[in-house]
């Protein structure tokens, strides 16, 4: 048994599965904050890691350095950075300026919203999506972890803080940067996923998306039974400023016959006035909106209000 859909805002909710989008990734920002209250990362948390972050800020041009030095050295990093004869020394700068501005804002215990985006944006370009297309795999990416918060006791020991300090920062810059990992990798996820198919479906936005999304939005892939739902679920995964622009959030709770209770589970549809169209035509008009099967060839455009 279903029962009605509940939406965030006092928009029209039409309870009909060919209107919904369902089984997107979380929302990053929204990610972010809610896994930093399920790992108790506290005020009390940060005031601790205040104590260490002179410390760890003076060894930070050190540890930015000592980490690509070790990467270089590793030889199946050095492979994944392209580096097992000679060091691209342009790149190599790259990627210190990349691991330098990431480090800064951890040291500032960044819990904002844009923070969680750009862990999710770091997520996509260790799949592929930087603008080297280097896939960095996900065991390298949370090793270096490790190895970040390895280096950050050794730097409060060697500052000779005492020994309280240094277990109360560590508690809480564990937390912090395991969050940070879960954030990228769901990055990581987004991309792989809008990677996978055996043919490609090019989405186009317009109006007021047109400037917040990059210039050159990624096609696509999807598998042969795929529905215009599908195309949209990965693309709205990887794109999550459209997501906030273009869809409203419903509840959707259902009742399964061989369960004690129900289950509550989220849904998208298109806010109020926007447009969906394959190749050329309104989708919520269909006979199967989202549910429409796509065909190689096909493509999706999305209008906002007013066009």
């Amino acid at each position: 048994m279903a029962l009605p859909l509940v939406a965030e805002s006092p928009v029209q909710v039409v309870d009909d599965p060919k209107t919904w989008l369902r089984d997107l990734l979380p929302d990053p920002q929204e990610e972010w904050a809610h896994m930093l209250k399920f790992a108790l990362f506290t005020e009390h948390d940060k005031m601790a890691m205040a104590e260490t972050v002179e410390v760890l800020f003076r060894r930070g041009p050190e540890l930015v350095v000592n980490t690509y030095d070790y990467l270089r050295r590793f030889p199946e990093t050095a492979a994944v950075l392209g580096w097992e004869t000679e060091v691209d020394e342009e790149h190599l700068e790259e990627r210190r300026r990349f691991f330098t501005i990431w480090l800064a804002r951890t040291l500032s215990m960044d819990t904002g919203g844009e923070f969680g985006d750009y862990l999710f944006y770091a997520g996509k370009v260790h799949a592929g999506h930087g603008p080297r297309r280097i896939h960095v795999p996900p065991k390298y990416v949370r090793a270096s972890i490790g190895l970040v918060l390895a280096s950050f006791a050794q730097y409060m020991a060697e500052a000779h803080l005492p020994g309280e300090t240094i277990a109360a920062a560590m508690a809480g810059w564990n937390k912090y940067l395991s969050v940070q990992l879960h954030m990228m990798e769901l990055g990581y996820e987004a991309a792989r996923d809008i990677d996978e198919g055996t043919f490609s479906v090019p989405v186009r936005v317009f109006g007021i998306l047109r400037p917040k999304m990059p210039a050159q939005l990624r096609p696509v892939w999807v598998h042969a039974d795929a529905t215009v739902g599908d195309v949209l679920r990965k693309f709205f995964s990887y794109y999550p400023v459209a997501r906030r622009e273009a869809l409203q959030r419903v509840w959707r709770a259902t009742e399964k016959p061989d369960s004690l209770w129900m289950d509550v589970e989220p849904a998208y549809q298109p806010k109020a006035g926007w447009r969906f169209l394959l190749n050329g035509r309104e989708i919520l008009y269909m006979d199967e909106g989202f549910l429409t099967p796509v065909r190689p060839g096909d493509k999706v455009d999305i209008f906002p209000p007013g066009r």
